[in-house]
C-alpha cells in the first residue's frame, strides 16, 4: 500500500501543492479568483485543496461524510476555523438542503477525486445547481474509469495487487476473486467493489453534463496526472492531443481530468482537450 494514504499530513500537503500550482492555474482562466469568492468542496477530506483557497483570501465551506476526517481537516486548518474562514459540515451531500442547512450559496464548488465515488452522478449534477450563485461554476478533476488505476486499487493491503494496473477492469466475480485470492480485508474489497460500480468514463461525465444543460468552460486530459509530481517524483504532462481525440481510447491512457462547468446554457469559452 501506497504510504501517503496512511500519512494524512502529507496527504493534506500534497492536495494543497497540486492545487496551488495546478488546480487554481486551471480555473484562473476563466474566474478571477483575486477577489474574494465563497467556495465550497464536496468530499473535502482533510482539506488541502481547500487550504490553497483560504490562502487566496477566499470563504470557505467543506462538506465530508467521514467525521475523523473532518476533525483532522479542523486540526490542520485550526487558526482558519477559528477565525470563522472556514466551517466544516460532516453529512452526506444528499442529505444537504441548500436553502435550509447551508448559510449562503457558493461561488465555487470543488470536487476533486470525489465524483467517481458517488453513486446516481446524474441526480447528483442535477441538485447540485440549488448550491449555486446565478453565476457560479464548479471544478471537477477525477481518474478515468479505465485508467491504469482508476479503481483505486492503490489502497490495497498487498504490495503486488497495489501496484498492478488495469485488473480493476475484469469482471466483478473475477476481480473479487483475485482480492479474496491476494487476502485482501473485507472492508478493502467492498469498498473496491463499491468504486467499480460508480467509476466514470470521460464520455459519461461528458454525456451527464449534456443531458443536465451544463457548459463547458475548460477542459484538460493529464497523461501523468499532476498529483504523481507529489506521490511519484513524476513530471506532470498532458495528453498527446492524437490520445485526447479518441473517444473510449484516451480513458486508459489518461490518468486525470479537469472540467470547469456550470449549469447554464452560455458559450463553451477556449476547450482544452
Amino acid at each position: 500500500m501506497f504510504e501517503f494514504h496512511k500519512d494524512k499530513s502529507r496527504y493534506f500537503q500534497m492536495q494543497y501543492e497540486v492545487t496551488k500550482e495546478y488546480v487554481i492555474p486551471f480555473l484562473e482562466d476563466h474566474i478571477n479568483l483575486d477577489k474574494p469568492l465563497n467556495v465550497l468542496e464536496i468530499g473535502c477530506a482533510e482539506a488541502g485543496v481547500l487550504k490553497a483557497f483560504l490562502d487566496r483570501g477566499h470563504t470557505c465551506t467543506g462538506i465530508e461524510l467521514h467525521e475523523y476526517r473532518v476533525k483532522l481537516a479542523e486540526k490542520f486548518l485550526a487558526k482558519e476555523v477559528a477565525e470563522n474562514r472556514i466551517n466544516f459540515i460532516c453529512k452526506n451531500i444528499f442529505d444537504i438542503d441548500p436553502d435550509k442547512d447551508l448559510r449562503e450559496k457558493f461561488d465555487l464548488i470543488l470536487l476533486k477525486d470525489v465524483i467517481e465515488h458517488i453513486h446516481d452522478q446524474a441526480k447528483f449534477m442535477e441538485e447540485l445547481n440549488g448550491f449555486l450563485k446565478p453565476d457560479g461554476k464548479v471544478f471537477f478533476g477525477f481518474p478515468p474509469w479505465q485508467m491504469p488505476f482508476g479503481g483505486h486499487q492503490q489502497i490495497c493491503k498487498g504490495k503486488v495487487l497495489s501496484k498492478l494496473p488495469y485488473y480493476h477492469l475484469l469482471p466483478e466475480g473475477i476481480y473479487k476473486s483475485i482480492l479474496k485470492m491476494g487476502n485482501e480485508p473485507d472492508g478493502i474489497i467492498d469498498e473496491l467493489l463499491e468504486i467499480k460500480e460508480t467509476g466514470i468514463s470521460i464520455e459519461r461525465f461528458e454525456g451527464i453534463l449534456e443531458k443536465e444543460g451544463y457548459t463547458t468552460h475548460n477542459k484538460k486530459l493529464f497523461l501523468i496526472n499532476p498529483i504523481y509530481k507529489y506521490k511519484f517524483n513524476l513530471a506532470p504532462r498532458s495528453q498527446f492531443p492524437l490520445i485526447k481525440s479518441i473517444p473510449g481510447i484516451r480513458n486508459f491512457l489518461s490518468t486525470c481530468a479537469y472540467y470547469l462547468v456550470s449549469p447554464e446554457n452560455s458559450k463553451v469559452l477556449n476547450p482544452q482537450i
